[in-house]
């Protein structure tokens, strides 16, 4: 009995021993591996540069008062539609006091001139009449009150222009009225009744009444960075995305881009401008944040596959490709255009070829394994 339990533990210690064995050496078997594949397509593929800036309307204009005053009445708002010479406000003018006693002296002074030269005019013609005078008597005398009657008449209009600014022969053409300079639409009245306001002189930029713009002709302002600043030229077509605005674009055209770049954060930035082409019933915002998609360079229905297939060797780039079920082999390739992503290629390769992708988890191979079994069950 003894011998027959010494014998069954010795077998039982040897189907341990052969079995951690065999356990060890299927843990260390390498595992075939197995890769996905992918075959290459035709498509367009375009390089594209980047800029940031904002749409803005091509002519802004700051309308600013030609009188000094105080708001009077404020005729539009923000948003509203008006045409060059439209009333947008009121000045009330508030004459000087030493202007205001100056000009009623003068007037005061005329007055009197004109007076001594009327009686002077009238005895003078009288005299005249009678054959008493010569001509030239007479002719001095009427130049006199002529210029009297006109000095009179240029005080007055004077001190209506400090008072009132307006004078009686140009009622219709008063400075007090602040008109629009173009046709647009009102983008900011930064005033308010009651403001006073400065008119724009040599020293002085003058106070800004309304702001208007025509939201017709928009422009896109950006800037590009001075390493992609060489690629890009005049008259390039440019793909604008707002992101106020979702899933739409806007066409525009590069016309003009700045030939010195200014500092930004310790990069050189270049400025570039684009005519934005409006659709019909379309509208933008002054100001929208825009991001613009400079096209460099395009190639359309050429032969593409991810950039990420591909290998290099030297200054050579190759591919592998199935040549069997899990078996590839390395084939060069000439390559073209690519926009990070994609590559076209120029050589080298057939849309039939099968190009070695990833690796397949092993774990995805059970997985499917299982799930094609359960399908034929």
């Amino acid at each position: 009995m003894k011998k027959i339990l010494k014998i069954a533990g010795i077998v039982i210690l040897i189907g341990i021993f052969l079995g951690t064995f065999y356990f060890l050496y299927s843990k260390s078997k390498k595992k075939p591996e197995v890769y996905k594949t992918q075959q290459p397509v035709i498509e367009t593929i375009t390089k594209k540069t980047v800029a940031t800036g904002s749409v803005v309307p091509r002519y802004e204009i700051e309308i600013k008062p030609q009188v000094s005053g105080i708001i009077d009445e404020i005729y539009v708002e923000a948003g509203k539609m008006v045409k060059s010479g439209d009333i947008l406000a009121k000045v009330k003018i508030i004459p000087d006091m030493v202007n205001l006693n100056n000009a009623e002296s003068r007037v005061n002074r005329a007055q009197l001139n004109y007076e001594d030269a009327k009686i002077d005019y009238e005895r003078q013609h009288e005299l005249y009449e009678k054959k008493v005078i010569p001509f030239e008597e007479y002719q001095k005398a009427q130049l006199a009150f002529n210029t009297a009657r006109e000095e009179l008449a240029s005080a007055e209009n004077n001190l209506e222009l400090i008072k009132k600014g307006v004078t009686k022969s140009s009622a219709k053409t008063t400075n007090t009225l602040i008109r629009s300079t173009i046709n647009g639409m009102v983008l900011d009245v930064p005033v308010e009744v009651g403001n006073s306001v400065i008119q724009a002189n040599t020293f002085n930029a003058g106070t800004t009444i309304a702001v208007v713009a025509d939201m017709t002709d928009m422009i896109f302002e950006g800037k590009v960075d001075e390493t992609e600043v060489g690629k890009v030229k005049e008259g390039m077509d440019i793909v604008l995305t707002i992101g106020a605005i979702d899933n739409e674009s806007f066409d525009a055209v590069l016309t003009y881009l700045s030939p010195k770049g200014v500092e930004e954060n310790g990069a050189i930035q270049f400025e570039i401008k684009a005519d934005v082409n409006l659709k019909e019933g379309q509208f933008i915002r002054a100001g929208y944040s825009a991001n613009a998609s400079i096209v460099l360079e395009s190639r359309d229905s050429v032969i593409v596959i991810p950039e990420g297939l591909l290998k290099f060797e030297n200054d050579s780039s190759f591919v592998e490709v199935e040549v069997d079920s899990q078996v590839f082999e390395k084939r060069f390739v000439e390559v073209g255009l690519s926009d990070g992503l994609n590559i076209e290629v120029l050589s080298g390769l057939t849309l039939d070829d099968k190009i070695k992708a990833e690796k397949i988890d092993p774990k995805e191979l059970k997985k499917k394994a299982a799930e094609e079994a359960a399908a034929k069950k």
